[in-house]
């Protein structure tokens, strides 16, 4: 099972990179179902990409050793809860955005508290 989460990890870590290279390189064309924005806009996709980047950079670096960085692990899947908290709070005061994001939103809101539980599970002594 340590083997799979990591290979999660890893892969988490890779799409997060992309997501945010093709947010800095096109900006908020990247996003599905967008509209032309101004460029205050455009440099705030970017900033957050950057965000994003990091994130994606931390989750390679936790797959590596999952042992040692649950904790890190903990803070990066409570980070990424909090940015479905803020999409659901977009649902709710904008309405619906297109569907993918919607399916983005289950996933930023289930996935989390998963990874938090296998990351114990994967990281605590086996009691014999």
């Amino acid at each position: 099972m340590r083997q799979v989460f990591q290979g999660f990890l890893a892969l988490f870590g890779v799409i997060a990179i992309g997501i945010s290279l093709a947010h800095m390189a096109i900006g908020p064309r990247a996003i599905i179902g967008s509209v032309a924005v101004n460029p205050t806009m455009a440099g705030e996709d970017r900033f957050f990409a950057g965000l994003f980047l990091c994130a994606g950079v931390a989750l390679l670096w936790c797959a590596r050793d999952v042992q040692r960085k649950r904790v890190y692990i903990n803070v990066l899947a409570a980070a990424f809860f909090v940015g479905g908290i803020g999409r659901l709070l977009g649902v709710a005061i904008d309405g619906a955005p297109h569907p993918f994001y919607l399916a983005m939103l289950a996933i930023e809101l289930v996935l989390p508290p998963v990874m938090v539980v296998v990351a114990k599970r994967v990281t605590d002594p086996v009691s014999v």
